[in-house]
Order: structure tokens, then sequence, then C-alpha cells
């Protein structure tokens, strides 16, 4: 009788142990999306920061719609308030416009400030491209943890619900000049 109550307190201290054990993977894989999400913040950020100097060093050279540098601060602005998938998007596309004016001005290509803000957007690109990456992956860590056996169990008891992925996948801007 007595060996059978020490495996039954083994396997209730195994289960206890375990269930610790899950709940704090939970907690690690949630804190892991979090800070992937605050590190695509900071690069979106970043990125929202940079165009308007882009879009300065542009009207330099050329005639530029003056309510285009206006409505791209207040999309930055609004982004600030509020990630916004939204206004990242909305931003994507005065950029794409800007891209594209910019090749009507070779001397602007060559432009030593053109050249360098181009280069630390292209870094911010590829940043965020990576930022995304891993934030996906973390997604899908937790994803998984929350849906396999045994801790599909856990989950289901402390209410931990998969992650969906539509933040953040916004179109990604390809520079070349």
């Amino acid at each position: 009788m007595d060996t059978l109550l020490l495996i039954l307190i083994a396997f209730v201290l195994l289960i206890i142990i375990y269930l610790i054990y899950a709940i704090n993977k939970f907690v690690y894989l949630k804190k892991r999306i979090e800070r992937s999400k605050a590190t695509i913040d900071v690069f979106l950020k970043e990125r929202f920061d940079l165009i308007p100097n882009l879009v300065e060093c542009v009207k330099g050279y050329m005639n530029y719609e003056s309510n285009t540098l206006e409505h791209i601060t207040n999309l930055r602005n609004s982004f600030r308030e509020q990630v916004s998938e939204d206004a990242g998007n909305q931003l994507n596309q005065y950029y794409k416009g800007l891209l594209a004016t910019v090749e009507k001005y070779p001397e602007l290509k060559a432009s030593e400030s053109f050249m360098n803000l181009q280069k630390n957007l292209e870094k911010i690109e590829s940043e965020i491209a990576a930022a995304r990456r891993i934030y996906i992956n973390d997604i899908t860590n937790f994803n998984t943890k929350v849906s396999s056996f045994p801790s599909n169990l856990i989950a289901k008891i402390f209410h931990y619900k998969e992650f969906s992925y539509p933040l953040f996948e916004t179109e990604e801007i390809k520079i070349q000049f």
C-alpha cells in the first residue's frame, strides 16, 4: 500500500511539474510574440519618420504636390497613435508614387542626401521584413503549442487561443534605382 501511495504522489507531482512547465511555456511564447510585434512597431515608426525626409529631399528637385507631404505626415501621426495596417498600406501607396516620380529626375537619384535616405530606407525595409518573419515564426510556435497534445488541454483550461496572422502583412516595397 505504501508503494502505491508513493507512485500516486510521484504521478501527481509529475503532472503538477508539467502543468507549471506548460503554463510557463505559454507565457514565454506569448511574451515573444509581444516583443516581436513591438520590434515591428519600432521599425515601422522609423520608416514613417524617414519617408517625409525623402519627400522633402525630392521636393527640392521638383514641383511635388505639397499636400503629399502633409498627407504622409498625417498618416505617420495616426500610425503613432495606434498601429494601423491601413495607414501603413496608404503610406506604401504614396511612397510608390514618390518612387515613380523620382525615376524622372536623374540628378535626384545622384544626390548624396537622397542616396543616404534611400540606403537607410532599404535597411529599414529589410529589418521590417526580418521582424515580420520572426513575428510569424513566434505566432506559429505559439499556435503549435496551443493545438498539440497534451498542451492543448492546458490551453483550453487557461483559455489560450491561437493568434491570427493578418497584422503586419502589408505589401513590401521594393526599392530599385
